[in-house]
């Protein structure tokens, strides 16, 4: 008998083993983790070993029954955790955020994107609880539920304990300041597994917090001499030339540069936008800078020149904090201020944050005639959305600053057939196949609303501001853009992937193509200086791209960074004329700017800094707001 009970297995060494495979598994066909060496392989092996002991490990303190209901509990909700990043990792290659977990205002408008990313065979992703839960069942002989002494519960414990150590030394070795690194999550999954990053986020979402309630704005400072020593004068040709002018910010989604100038099929996929650029100034090394806020980042950065955070959206985390963004500026000095988007105001958080950013007015779903033939996708079209708001247009008070939100480019890329006017490409990827008409729909809406804009006298007293609020393909698809492109998507690649289109267009200026490294951050003190108001007295990031002699200088979310010659990325330093890697001492200049931008940035946010801030004229920023009409 007794030679029978030393040959079972315990449920919790079971239910350990089945998880820890099954993680290990996901890791290498479900998520994009570069592996490099040996070390790091054994490393992404035994990473979710330390958690699943210490969390199984619990129910030997616990009898039988409740032991049971525990591990099939616990089991089921890990399992969950791995499938829900799994999910989210399928389109934003990114891993879960307790910040992204709290924006649940958005699910409900989530629809076909997320039916879309959903399969049939990720039931698989459940499979370690279905065998645990049939073996509880038919209670197999090989199986049992045992009572634990204290000394094998402390032996246990040590071990785990001991697991964990390892994994750690072996990624400080291999990873050396590895939790500082917290805007590159990868690496962290890839270190110290799922599970531990997310517990170090939940004590980063903890740490966050008590920065505001800590924040005296001392911390100001340092942050003000940095933009000091940045700070660019304006050109002499450029600042004021717009004076007046209505301002009309026209946010492209999911519309990335690639697909300027380029065909499918022997069609232009952009045939409006590649004629409008030749008679505005068009940036062709412009860069978007958005984390997990997506479309909510680039509205963030582009109005306040403050770099989004590397968790969550700060429409949802932030909303509450004091800013001086372009939006509240430009009401204060007399013009109307308004967002128009046809959506549910919720979303984002968009009808809190507004009122923090200043907007005198949000136009949303309400505001529109809505119905199932003028929608598709995620909502009302582009071209009813643009012809319905000509007539908000006309009723602003002049001058106006009015950004308009765009919808119909946006994952998973539906069209109804009678607007396609390019057929979709053919590759392995349904999603960069009907990539291609979504944007070729949203050129030809740009081009009718152009054209109205035109036929009712606002074209020639305002400039038009274009720019892609983010990337539409993921790098889950490099295969397929590798097919398209010609070439094969290389981490170098692939940032130069992340540039997006900015277009300003000025009445009576003739076009000109510039190609300067920039970014969103540069598009606040670029936009305000055309309109005569300096920004030195702001705090701010970016630069006026119009300036004679500003860096050519602009830093992604996830630490990555591109300079005129060079491109850094994934720990590489590459060359731009080439895309080889190179030495990497010749990024080493530009790694403590691009550091200390992304920091400086966190610590204006999570401590609110901006309510401390006094501007030169003394003035203070009081950050009172009026309800959103």
């Amino acid at each position: 008998m007794a030679k029978e009970v030393t040959k079972k297995i315990s449920y919790t060494a079971i239910a350990t083993i089945l998880l820890w495979l099954k993680t290990y598994i996901v890791y290498k066909t479900s998520f994009d983790i570069k592996i490099e060496s040996w070390k790091q392989e054994f490393i992404l092996l035994i990473n979710p070993l330390c958690f699943l002991m210490f969390v199984f490990g619990l129910g030997m303190f616990m009898k039988e029954k409740n032991q049971k209901r525990y591990l099939m509990i616990t089991s089921f909700i890990i399992s969950a955790i791995l499938f829900a990043n799994v999910v989210f990792y399928r389109f934003f290659n990114d891993f879960l955020t307790i910040p992204v977990l709290m924006q649940t205002s958005n699910m409900s408008d989530l629809g076909s994107s997320v039916h879309e990313l959903l399969q049939i065979s990720d039931l698989l992703y459940f499979i370690d609880f279905i065998i645990l839960v049939s073996m509880m069942k038919w209670k197999l002989k090989f199986a049992h539920f045992k009572a634990y002494s204290k000394i094998e519960r402390r032996a246990y414990f040590l071990f785990t304990i001991a697991i964990g150590f390892l994994n750690l030394g072996l990624a400080e070795t291999e990873r050396p300041q590895l939790l500082t690194r917290t805007f590159d999550r990868e690496m962290l999954v890839k270190n110290i597994g799922t599970y531990q990053y997310h517990i170090y986020d939940a004590f980063l979402q903890s740490k966050s917090s008590a920065q505001r309630a800590l924040a005296d704005g001392s911390e100001l400072s340092k942050i003000v001499n940095y933009h000091q020593a940045n700070y660019k004068k304006p050109s002499e040709d450029m600042f004021g030339i717009a004076k007046g002018k209505n301002v009309i910010l026209i946010s492209l989604e999911s519309t990335q540069n690639f697909v300027i100038n380029q065909t499918v099929n022997g069609q232009e996929i952009t045939p409006f936008l590649n004629q409008f650029i030749k008679e505005s100034y068009y940036f062709d090394q412009f860069y978007h800078q958005t984390g997990q806020g997506k479309t909510s980042d680039s509205e963030f950065i582009v109005e306040n020149s403050l770099y989004p955070l590397n968790r969550g959206a700060v429409f949802f985390t932030h909303s509450g904090n004091q800013y001086l963004a372009t939006p509240k500026f430009l009401s204060e000095n007399g013009y109307y201020t308004a967002s128009l988007h046809a959506n549910n105001k919720s979303f984002w958080n968009r009808d809190i944050m507004y009122r923090s950013l200043g907007y005198d007015r949000f136009y949303s779903l309400p505001d529109y005639q809505v119905n199932e033939e003028n929608t598709v996708g995620w909502g009302l079209k582009d071209m009813p959305f643009f012809e319905q708001s000509i007539e908000h247009l006309k009723g602003m008070r002049k001058p106006f600053y009015a950004k308009f939100i765009t919808l119909t480019n946006h994952f998973p890329f539906e069209l109804d057939e009678e607007d396609r006017y390019i057929e979709p490409y053919t590759s392995g990827s349904k999603t960069l196949n009907n990539y291609f008409p979504t944007v070729r729909y949203q050129d030809e809406a740009l081009k009718n609303f152009i054209q109205r804009l035109k036929e009712e006298g606002l074209y020639e007293n305002s400039i038009i501001v274009l720019y892609g609020d983010h990337y539409g393909i993921s790098e889950n698809h490099n295969k397929a853009m590798g097919e398209f492109l010609g070439k094969e998507v290389t981490p170098f690649e692939s940032t130069q992937l992340q540039r997006v289109p900015f277009v300003i267009h000025i009445p009576g200026q003739t076009g000109k193509t510039i190609s300067t490294v920039s970014g969103q951050i540069d598009v606040k003190p670029t936009l305000l200086h055309l309109l005569g108001f300096d920004t030195k007295d702001y705090l701010e990031f970016g630069s006026d791209l119009f300036a004679k002699d500003r860096l050519e200088f602009t830093v992604l979310r996830d630490g990555s960074f591109i300079t005129k010659d060079h491109v850094f990325t994934r720990d590489i330093c590459y060359d731009k004329g080439t895309g080889e890697p190179t030495d990497e001492i010749k990024c080493d200049p530009f790694k403590e700017k691009a550091k200390n931008e992304l920091e400086f940035s966190d610590q204006t946010i999570n401590g609110d800094l901006l309510r401390f801030y006094q501007f030169s004229e003394g003035r203070r920023n009081t950050g009172v707001t009026e309800p959103l009409q």
